[in-house]
């Protein structure tokens, strides 16, 4: 086990207000720190994890077939793109349903901000992913003052019940907030503006969002508290240390995987005769 104890419960943020500045974005929670053993651990976790995905794959038409959700936001930097490939790339990406959620549109506008958030939720028997997500109308409508106070303590309010109704119909919900400190942040924009390869991935509006910093962390730190409910918890990730982030992700959805108890679905025909008629078949003939 790469962690010393149940990475939820070690990710848990602490309430009942969060306050991140006592969260350590370095933090190892629980982790020896071994990055070259974290590499083995990974792929340790990736083979049952992968196993108990295509389980849930396999019971995709059954009528109480679960769906798992997994909500990543994070700053700019923090590793969304990282988790997506090295934690969910551990499973069969047949299984998987990921989608992006960048400004809205001027349809999805026109709209309340669950209604495009709604065609996303994954259908049952699927891992789906959310690279940013609802909470994208909390914080940047926070910040920039995209919505009034009375219209941001509303969108709290629909988040917490929009989840609720996920759960009960099926869905595990898993909310991960990648915790990075400005200076790591500082460290990797450089790394992209320094290297001709990464360019691609520069957006010139990251360091307008970076002179934001204070306000998107206060902007978190309400978003955690209200909406860190029992149905649909919070993880807060140190993400400083990619090694450690996308293992305890990782981890993290293995946990959430065993929780369902998925065996494989039983065969819906006779499994004897149909062992005879392969045997009896002469596909010359």
């Amino acid at each position: 086990m790469p962690f010393d104890s149940d990475i939820r419960e070690a990710l848990r943020p602490p309430g009942p207000a969060v306050d991140l500045g006592t969260i350590d974005p370095r933090g190892l929670v629980g982790h020896d720190g071994d990055k070259d053993r974290a590499e083995d651990e990974l792929v340790q976790v990736g083979e049952e994890l992968a196993d108990l995905q295509e389980r849930l794959f396999a019971h995709r038409g059954d009528a109480a077939a679960r769906s798992v959700l997994l909500v990543l936001q994070g700053m700019d930097t923090s590793g969304k793109g990282g988790v997506i490939r090295h934690a969910v790339g551990l499973v069969d990406p047949q299984g998987v349903r990921i989608t992006s959620f960048k400004a809205p549109t001027q349809e999805e506008l026109a709209h309340d901000f669950l209604w495009r958030i709604r065609k996303g939720i994954p259908d049952a028997g699927y891992l789906g992913v959310f690279d940013r997500s609802h909470y994208e109308d909390v914080l940047i409508g926070r910040v920039r003052a995209l919505a009034s106070p009375d219209e941001l303590e509303r969108r709290y309010d629909a988040i917490n019940a929009f989840e609720q109704e996920l759960v009960e119909r099926g869905v595990v919900i898993v909310k991960c907030m990648l915790h990075i400190s400005p200076d790591e942040q500082k460290e990797r924009l450089l790394a992209r503006l320094e290297n001709p390869d990464k360019h691609w991935k520069f957006n010139p509006g990251d360091i307008d969002e970076r002179a934001q910093w204070g306000a998107y962390r206060e902007a978190y730190e309400i978003a955690l508290t209200r909406t860190h409910t029992e149905h649909a918890p919070w993880h807060v990730v140190p993400s400083d240390r990619k090694w450690l982030r996308n293992l305890a992700v990782a981890q993290l959805l293995l946990e959430t995987f065993r929780d369902l108890d998925l065996g494989w679905p039983p065969a819906d025909f006779d499994v004897e005769e149909q062992l005879e008629r392969l045997k009896e078949e002469d596909p010359i003939g």
